[in-house]
């Protein structure tokens, strides 16, 4: 497996349209896409920060991963996103290594982007994400 890069840091909030002014007007950041990713009960914007991306993540469904997620945690960082060559092969690297997957097989992301899921309970506790455009 071969990691290039932080590909983006996911953050949960309760309204994109309440946090997006203060990136923008507080942190200077600028908003480049807004996109809803209906199969994982999200809406997601983001921001870059040099080679890496802000999402801020956005429940659709409060059964969604999210709205659990802010339920139980409120909001805050949800999850730190890896970029690979090919999510698929990297999967089944970790897993031959050892590592607890919530996902067997990439699935598609916003971005267009194919991801899969790493269980915290394997990554120190961090919600893990790989990625890549293969």
């Amino acid at each position: 497996m071969n990691i290039s890069h932080i590909e983006h840091i996911g953050i949960a909030v309760n309204s994109i349209d309440e946090a997006i002014p203060y990136y923008e007007n507080m942190l200077g950041l600028k908003c480049y896409a807004v996109e809803e990713v209906a199969d994982q009960k999200v809406k997601t914007a983001f921001f870059m920060v040099g080679d890496t991306k802000i999402e801020l993540l956005e429940s659709t469904d409060p059964e969604g991963p999210i709205g659990k997620f802010i339920e139980k945690k409120g909001p805050g960082v949800h999850h730190l996103a890896f970029a690979v060559d090919n999510v698929n092969d990297s999967l089944a690297e970790l897993e031959e290594k050892g590592v607890r997957l919530i996902d067997q097989k990439a699935r598609k992301g916003a971005e267009g982007l194919n991801i899969g899921f790493l269980h915290p309970k394997s990554t120190m506790g961090v919600l893990t994400e790989i990625c890549g455009k293969e």
